[in-house]
């Protein structure tokens, strides 16, 4: 908790400083059309790459697999996006970083472990998935029967 409020004042901060000082070397107009830039460029990325990303993973999901490394790639992607839309520098320059194929594909080789640690899979036809119980009931009414 103390690291997001920490990230919440630091962060913009940083920012702030970031872009008078970029400013006072290029100039206003340059840093603003570069944050703009920036946004677009990565905006463009971000939807050529979701797409991509889409796809393998439909084409897992048709092949019977679950595509968990595709919905954190989704994820990271979604992370990316937003951190793009915030203007600034540093924000930028993580967004872009997560767009970075391998980037973002050695950091969900990472992650997909971690997550699927508690999880145990059950293949279809290995008989130790979830059991049916069958057998009949049936409801007794209060008015007496």
């Amino acid at each position: 908790m103390r690291i997001l409020l920490l990230l919440f004042v630091i962060l913009p901060l940083a920012e702030l400083w970031l872009l008078i000082w970029v400013g006072s070397i290029i100039g206003a107009l340059p840093t603003l059309a570069l944050v703009v830039l920036t946004a677009v460029a990565g905006v463009w990325l971000l939807r050529r790459q979701g797409l991509d990303t889409l796809l393998r993973g439909r084409q897992r999901l048709e092949m019977g697999e679950v595509p968990a490394e595709e919905m954190i790639e989704g994820m990271v992607l979604a992370m990316s996006g937003v951190l793009l839309l915030l203007p600034g520098f540093a924000t930028d320059t993580l967004g872009l970083l997560g767009l970075v194929a391998p980037l973002r594909r050695w950091l969900v080789a990472r992650i997909v472990p971690r997550v699927a640690a508690g999880r145990r899979p059950f293949p279809p036809g290995s008989g130790e998935g979830p059991r049916t119980l069958e057998g009949e009931y049936w409801r007794k009414d209060d008015d007496g029967d």
